[in-house]
């Protein structure tokens, strides 16, 4: 089974939109968190 599939379905496409979302959140809080820590 290829990693990247040229095709890829609407439930491959969901499940990597709910990825990225969930990867750029937890950047937001990590940079919130360092400024925070940097200011407190």
């Amino acid at each position: 089974m290829p990693v990247l599939e040229p095709n890829p379905t609407d439930g491959h496409k969901k499940l990597l939109q709910m990825a990225a979302l969930i990867a750029g959140v937890m950047i937001v809080i990590s940079i919130v968190a360092t400024i925070a820590a940097q200011i407190g």
